[in-house]
């Protein structure tokens, strides 16, 4: 069976019962990140694995012998601020291996609280020929370089478009895909002038860039563009876009408090017609659909079919919701476990078969990386409606040609 080890962590790995319908169901052929505050049900379990004494391979400082599988490293966030979604994304590994039955595959996990880079040194220095992590923006930074000097690639979970490339590759869910994505819908259903609210700050320097580019895209035209601190008090005292019109939708490019705030005073300066669109941070944001002002909204996201399912086994097993970024893991594995297929122990991982025009599966929907080591997502939109989301675009199922 695959092991997942890891290192500087208490408690131990049982096996656990495998949950073949969704592996398989997944395995088809074909700015600074941000981290969310907690996960969909709060959990305060520490992470489950630890190195396990087998007989059968030995075991020696740091992770066992094992000629027979490919080496991973998943470098987290298992301790300090950010240990709640560095150990959920830790489960979903390690829940993608048993669901999958591989056994061509050892991970180790290893904690960059205590240091990224050591971290990855460690983890090269004890065998590991991919790495998948790091979490945060700086620590991508920090290990980045020392992964391609030992011709290593790393598959981040950052949605920091800034630290793609040279060996670094970002499976995180990035502002730009779904504002174009949401952009192009809203034009197909008659939209023609937006208007903008972004936060200051890298992250909305990124999304101001992207809708201009979308709005251009698609045909349409913006009419007023607007900057904000990240602060409620900017909102009640009213602001430029909340006076200017006439638009027929606003893109609120922040969470959905942030958007909810805002709807009413921007809805009094375009008319109560006005359309709220809204960004990939609404996906993580579980009380969405409960705040009225946002009624009618639409967003763009991976789609969240198979991560429900995929949800409802982690609960049963650790006993509460996983983070809504676990699921980049879970996939992550996927990929792994499928290039294995062809990846013989010992040597470099095949890293052109990232390069895959068709993509991947997962339960987070089809992806590919592109030229600039950004994974590209097939994304659905969604409208808040009744106090629900609904889906009134739904995401292609791959990449056609």
């Amino acid at each position: 069976m695959a092991d997942a080890t890891t290192i500087g962590q208490p408690g131990r790995q049982r096996a656990f019962g495998r949950w073949v319908a969704l592996g398989a169901a997944c395995l088809l052929g074909a700015c600074q990140t941000i981290v969310p505050r907690g996960p969909v049900e709060p959990s305060q379990q520490r992470p489950t694995t630890r190195p396990v004494d087998r007989p059968d391979i030995g075991v020696e400082t740091g992770i066992p012998r094992d000629a027979e599988r490919n080496r991973v490293a998943l470098l987290v966030p298992l301790s300090g601020s950010n240990a709640g979604v560095g150990t959920s994304i830790a489960n979903a590994t390690m829940l993608a291996l048993l669901d999958t039955q591989n056994q061509r595959v050892r991970i180790t996990n290893y904690d960059t609280a205590t240091g990224a880079a050591a971290a990855a040194q460690r983890a090269i220095a004890e065998g590991a020929q991919l790495i998948l992590g790091p979490l945060l923006a700086d620590d991508v930074r920090a290990v980045a370089p020392i992964a391609r000097a030992a011709n290593i690639p790393v598959l981040s979970f950052s949605n920091d478009l800034g630290v793609a490339g040279n060996g670094a590759y970002l499976m995180g869910y990035v502002p730009t895909q779904s504002i174009a994505r949401v952009v192009d819908f809203a034009k197909e259903r008659g939209v023609s002038n937006f208007a903008g609210l972004v936060p200051n700050g890298l992250y909305g320097e990124r999304a101001s860039t992207a809708f201009l580019r979308a709005v251009e895209g698609a045909g349409g035209q913006v009419v007023s563009l607007q900057t904000y601190a990240r602060s409620r008090w900017h909102f009640g005292r009213g602001h430029a876009v909340g006076r200017k019109g006439p638009y027929d939708a606003v893109l609120i490019a922040d969470g959905g408090t942030t958007a909810a705030s805002a709807a009413a005073m921007v809805k009094r300066g375009g008319g109560a017609s006005t359309r709220i669109l809204g960004t990939e941070l609404w996906n993580s944001d579980t009380s969405i659909a409960a705040k009225p002002a946002l009624s009618g909204a639409w967003y763009a996201s991976v789609s969240d079919t198979l991560y429900r399912q995929y949800a409802a086994k982690y609960r049963a097993r650790f006993g509460a919701g996983p983070y809504r970024l676990s699921s980049l893991g879970y996939d992550s594995v996927l990929l792994t476990v499928r290039i294995a297929r062809d990846w013989k122990p010992g040597t470099p991982f095949p890293v052109n078969r990232l390069r895959d025009g068709d993509g991947f599966a997962g339960i987070d929907g089809a992806f590919r990386f592109g030229r600039d080591n950004v994974a590209e997502r097939a994304l659905e939109v969604k409208e808040i409606r009744g106090g629900t989301t609904t889906v009134v675009s739904p995401a292609p199922t791959g990449f056609g040609k």
